[in-house]
């Protein structure tokens, strides 16, 4: 099969993310993208100039497509307690299983990593927390945060499911947000 002459930077950038979830960003190296795209290491070196920079991009590739997928979840839900709980679930769909999920977590490693992307990171936080305060705000002791407080109580969650995934992420963390809800339904406000 003849070598390709060029491939969208999008692309590439996938199938590194691709590389990096299946062998982890250590192992991901031009010529580790070269034999799976079929174009030359140096081409690749040409586009993205070093590692850094191409796990910079492959990233911020990442960071766009979860922003969009949360901003397509956030205008399906009601801001309701149920809209909050669905949003999160919706969001966790996409971890799988446990090996999958563990694999995520090697590449958070690199996000923490770099300015950029942990400013992503922060920035995702604020839409993500700021929507679920608006669905929590009906809530008899809702108050300002709370929304943060339950994106907390969500990767918690994540974390002490991959630790024994007996069901569903999406199971263990709807259940787990459902309790964490009716926590603050109960509570009396003040």
């Amino acid at each position: 099969m003849p070598r390709p002459k060029t491939m969208p930077d999008e692309e590439l950038l996938a199938a590194a993310f691709a590389l990096m979830r299946a062998d982890g960003p250590d192992r991901l190296t031009f010529a580790a993208l070269a034999a799976r795209t079929g174009l030359s290491g140096a081409t690749l070196v040409q586009r993205f100039e070093n590692k850094a920079k191409l796990i910079q991009r492959a990233l911020s590739q990442a960071w766009d497509g979860l922003d969009g997928q949360t901003a397509e979840l956030m205008a399906s839900v009601p801001r309701t307690p149920e809209g909050a709980i669905a949003l999160l679930v919706g969001l966790s769909g996409d971890y799988g299983g446990i090996d999958s999920y563990a694999d995520d977590l090697r590449i958070l490693r690199e996000d923490l990593r770099d300015p950029l992307l942990r400013a992503r990171g922060a920035k995702w936080r604020d839409v993500l927390s700021g929507v679920l305060d608006e669905c929590l705000a009906g809530l008899p002791a809702a108050s300002p945060g709370l929304g943060l407080l339950m994106a907390s109580q969500w990767q918690g969650s994540l974390l002490w499911w991959s630790f024994d995934p007996q069901v569903p992420v999406t199971v263990f963390v709807e259940q787990s947000l459902t309790r964490f809800v009716e926590a603050f339904a109960r509570r009396p406000a003040g």
